[in-house]
């Protein structure tokens, strides 16, 4: 017995070294197939404050993100990419998009995005799919083959529930939404929850972000609804600053 399991140890230690690289992309897939272009949709609210979507549309901090699924790598004319991503090379592939969401500093050393990732890999499946709807010659995967106004008509149902979600610490009501998206795109909400301004110092503390941290400026009405909501809530009498539980 003892001869026989000598003998084929090295049968098994071949299909052990194989293994691991079989479920990683089999996941890939599987949540590709099962991703939702409307929930891509709405974590794509973290991208907005530096990239736009839409066809033409116009690069800000970020470039635009128009056919990129599938396309090549720092190829968007007119955006001045760093070092590192144009030596990246090669084509978003979705594995290669999904490394680079996990992780966009370790996948590309060097690059300039400020954006920490995408934990959850449904979350990066989602995103990935949805950028993939924006596209002359969309990529399909599953249940992101559903025509875009399917999709509009499962954002319509979901609507009505956006009011009671919830963004982390930030307390709800009008604006929550928009503050969350902008600003967790770089940093956590925390930062926002201890801080006590007026609309004024809350204006001058976003210009700050824009002229010195490379932040996208807020376009109207997201301006205002992130203005609005900040004085209310997080003004200078601090009424909703965190306190430990």
């Amino acid at each position: 017995m003892t001869m026989m399991f000598s003998m084929s140890r090295p049968a098994l230690a071949a299909l052990v070294l194989l293994m691991p690289a079989l479920p990683a992309q089999a996941g890939l897939d599987e949540l590709l197939a099962a991703a939702d272009v409307a929930e891509g949709e709405k974590i794509f609210r973290k991208c907005k404050a530096c990239h736009t979507v839409e066809k033409d549309g116009k690069s800000r901090s970020g470039p635009n993100l128009y056919d990129i699924v599938g396309g090549p790598v720092a190829a968007r004319e007119g955006f001045k990419y760093s070092g590192a991503l144009s030596e990246y090379g090669g084509a978003w592939s979705p594995e290669r998009l999904d490394a680079f969401l996990e992780k966009p500093k370790d996948e590309v050393k060097g690059t300039r995005m400020s954006f920490p990732g995408l934990k959850k890999p449904e979350d990066r499946a989602a995103l990935i799919a949805y950028l993939a709807s924006h596209s002359e010659e969309p990529m399909r995967f599953g249940a992101a083959a559903a025509t875009q106004e399917a999709s509009a008509e499962t954002g319509a149902e979901t609507g009505a529930e956006a009011g009671s979600e919830e963004f982390g610490l930030l307390v709800a009501g009008p604006g929550a939404e928009e503050t969350f998206y902008a600003c967790t795109a770089c940093h956590s909400e925390m930062i926002v929850a201890q801080q006590g301004l007026t609309r004024k110092g809350w204006e001058e503390m976003l210009d700050w972000m824009v002229e010195e941290q490379g932040m996208s400026a807020l376009e109207e009405p997201d301006l205002s609804a992130v203005l609005d909501y900040l004085a209310t809530n997080y003004g200078e009498d601090r009424p909703n600053f965190p306190t430990p539980e």
